[in-house]
């Protein structure tokens, strides 16, 4: 476990942080940042709608949102907001399981945090390449990530 990660769930549904916490540590390894403080929180897509509009003036539901505190790119000091609703919808959408699509959300997450950026055409190119690596490599190790969901909304 890592220390400076804390791993929060919405009530509605179980998840084995354990494995979010393996996630993280071998992210650390491969694009080699620190943690000063970290916190994931995996929501629904009401709470994550409120959280949009709030912070960002976006009136809907997104699948991630993340706010790099510390402005490093290194030693990290932040939060991740990852809708399982939204995540879901999203492993329909794309034919893949929700572990793989939660791994590939907690990847993105790490990859805003440390100073990619998906809104130019190329650089979403560049990131979406190095996200597509990663869930490659790593998805074999990561395991039973979702315990219990039911998709209300769905």
């Amino acid at each position: 476990m890592i220390k400076n990660l804390s791993v929060n769930n919405d009530k509605t549904f179980k998840l084995n942080k354990t494995e979010i916490h393996k996630i993280v540590f071998l992210l650390k390894k491969e694009l080699n940042f620190g943690i000063e403080f970290m916190e994931i929180n995996i929501i629904t897509a009401e709470e994550i709608h409120k959280i949009n509009n709030q912070y960002l003036q976006h009136n809907y539901s997104t699948d991630i949102i993340t706010f790099n505190y510390s402005g490093e790119n290194n030693t990290l000091d932040g939060e991740i907001f990852i809708s399982l609703d939204d995540a879901f919808s999203n492993s329909l959408k794309y034919k893949v399981n929700l572990d793989n699509e939660l791994l590939r959300l907690v990847i993105h997450g790490f990859l805003h945090m440390i100073g990619y950026d998906d809104k130019a055409k190329e650089d979403k190119k560049t990131m979406k390449k190095i996200e597509n690596k990663l869930v490659k490599k790593l998805e074999n190790k990561i395991k039973n990530i979702v315990l219990e969901y039911e998709c209300k909304n769905c």
